[in-house]
């Protein structure tokens, strides 16, 4: 039998493994620390018994418990969902001006919208519903539909030109580079830009008023501050939704972007699409 080696310096002795000179200490770990670490393993066989845990094929096992989270999560909605009824249902028969008027209804819609608008909106208007370049930002007073509660309603509920729905809202500007000479084009944009800033060429500006006068007037008005009923947008405002600057505006003119907004309605339905007109309209753009 090998004599046991007691380290100089510690005492303690060695388990006899050495590499270039240094040996190992055999300090055992504590007692309390390897009965602790032998009950965490009797315990994890056990939980893995009692509930869902080992993956098989096309399933899990599930447990002797029968628990699930999936199940837990299925009734705590469910109960959510029977608490709400009654204000869903008080929703769903009282008209948007109704739910406004109405303290409690509108708390409740405000949240309710706030809610539905994270999961289905914020994608393309953002968290905080300030939109993007071609997604509208729904906290100004800038509407092109028309910001009233029913205008809302109406653009959420049925989208803006989505295939299949006779009510959506539809609006299609003509690609003027097919109509207008480049030098035209850039004519009318200094001219939109004029009027609320400096165009590159002040020279432009005329002409570009009577080419825009002759073409795009008669939906974006005179003076251009825009046509709800056609959805065509104030230009006069200084707010650009297909991005902002003299290029832009010429780009849009040429070859016009038409964005296009899902019908909510089919998919969430009426209590949950005036919850989100009520939200939207409460965001401080709302007429």
């Amino acid at each position: 039998m090998a004599e046991k080696h007691i380290d100089e310096i510690s005492g303690v002795e060695t388990t006899g493994h050495e590499w270039d000179g240094i040996r190992e200490l055999n300090n055992p770990m504590p007692r309390w620390w390897v009965w602790t670490f032998y009950a965490t393993i009797l315990w994890a066989i056990g939980y893995t018994i009692a509930f869902p845990a080992w993956p098989l094929i096309s399933d899990a096992t599930t447990g002797m418990l029968g628990w699930s989270s999936r199940a837990n999560i299925a009734t705590e909605l469910a109960s959510a969902k029977q608490a709400q009824a009654g204000m869903v249902d008080r929703i769903a028969k009282s008209s948007l001006q109704e739910i406004m008027a109405d303290p409690q209804l509108s708390q409740f819609a405000i949240a309710g919208g706030a809610s539905a608008f994270k999961v289905n909106c914020a994608q393309c208007h953002g968290s905080g519903a300030a939109g993007f370049v071609g997604f509208p930002n729904l906290n100004d007073d800038d509407w092109v539909w028309g910001g009233t509660a029913d205008d809302i309603y109406q653009t959420i509920a049925h989208g803006i030109r989505h295939p299949g729905d006779d009510e959506t809202r539809v609006s299609e500007m003509p690609a003027y580079g097919d109509i207008l000479q480049p030098e035209e084009i850039k004519q009318v944009a200094a001219f939109v830009v004029n009027l609320t800033g400096t165009p590159a060429d002040a020279g432009m500006v005329e002409p570009g008023k009577q080419i825009f006068a002759d073409n795009c007037a008669a939906c974006h008005g005179e003076d251009a501050s825009g046509n709800r009923e056609m959805g065509a947008p104030n230009l006069a405002d200084a707010i650009w939704l297909k991005g902002e600057g003299e290029a832009a505006i010429a780009t849009q003119i040429k070859s016009p972007k038409h964005g296009v907004m899902p019908a909510w309605l089919p998919r969430l339905g009426d209590p949950a699409v005036k919850q989100l007109a009520v939200f939207v309209h409460s965001l401080g753009g709302g007429e």
